[in-house]
């Protein structure tokens, strides 16, 4: 006879299953690489604590700045994995914002948050916000965290991320403006394979987050319904699909209320074809990397 300690009473293939004792195993583990020099682009990254009571964390990437001294755009991201995977520091997201932070001169900052199941949402969302309110703390100069202070514009801020990290990036920018967050200029919004919700309920998000119905009734996964929408804090935004992503018929949707919403900023749309979700990290030898990587840079240069 199974006991608890083997039974499951909830399996999400994946992503994690958990078993009747409450204990989670998920079907991958998420690397971990130090910070440090990139040795390709000699991104420099190092690992602050935005938050000790919650022991949430984040990396940033300072390029190499050639030339006298300037503020840099910052573009604050937000990985992606299913609001139950990955973090600021594996090895993926280290090379991928290490490219982008050199390709376009910005300085980057990944906000880590605690995961799902464990800690239920809206756990992420809160923490996301959280971090870029820690980020706002350095306006006057004088913030806890020196490489901001020193080489980080806020008055150029870029939002971003891919799956539930695009997700949370737009929630973040929705929230700034609702709330008035001030300290920060959010310039650009990248949207990229986001996770939205659709008409039929998704078990698996309604597990991680009980308070929710898990369909488009619920503006955290369905933005045209959200009354703050209009109160989005940026100038232009990104949407990125892929043609064989399954959601990518979310990503198109969430392109098209943000065209209707009248919220008064630019909204563009880039399709790769022959891809599937987030390729650009699982599919690394793809051809389509590099057209993907140039629209991502191009818009979020900030000159």
């Amino acid at each position: 006879m199974a006991t608890d300690n083997t039974e499951i009473s909830h399996d999400f293939p994946s992503f994690f299953k958990v078993y009747k004792d409450g204990r989670v195993e998920r079907y991958w583990n998420t690397d971990f690489v130090e910070a440090g020099v990139d040795t390709e682009t000699e991104v420099q990254s190092k690992d602050v604590v935005i938050s000790p009571e919650a022991n949430v964390k984040a990396r940033i990437f300072l390029p190499k700045i050639d030339g006298p001294a300037k503020k840099l755009p910052l573009l604050v991201h937000y990985h992606g994995g299913g609001f139950c995977l990955g973090s600021p520091f594996a090895s993926a997201f280290k090379t991928f914002l290490s490219t982008l932070a050199t390709q376009a001169s910005v300085i980057a900052v990944s906000i880590d948050y605690r995961l799902a199941p464990e800690h239920k949402l809206p756990t992420a969302y809160d923490d996301s916000l959280a971090g870029l309110r820690w980020i706002a703390e350095h306006s006057d100069g004088k913030g806890p965290e020196p490489w901001i202070n020193e080489h980080a514009d806020l008055g150029r801020v870029i939002l971003a991320g891919e799956s539930a990290g695009a997700t949370l990036a737009h929630y973040v920018a929705v929230q700034a403006g609702a709330a008035g967050l001030g300290g920060v200029a959010i310039k650009r919004l990248l949207i990229v394979h986001p996770y939205f919700g659709a008409k039929e309920p998704d078990k698996f998000y309604q597990y991680m987050c009980p308070t929710s119905s898990g369909t488009d009734d619920d503006p955290k996964l369905n933005p045209a319904v959200d009354p703050d929408l209009l109160r989005l804090k940026c100038d232009a935004v990104l949407v990125c699909v892929a043609e064989k992503d399954k959601l990518k018929g979310r990503g198109l949707a969430y392109y098209g209320a943000m065209k209707k919403s009248g919220w008064g900023g630019t909204v563009d749309l880039h399709e790769t074809k022959g891809e599937d979700h987030c390729f650009h990290f699982f599919n690394p030898k793809s051809e389509n990397i590099g057209p993907l990587m140039k629209k991502m840079v191009d818009f979020i240069q900030l000159n």
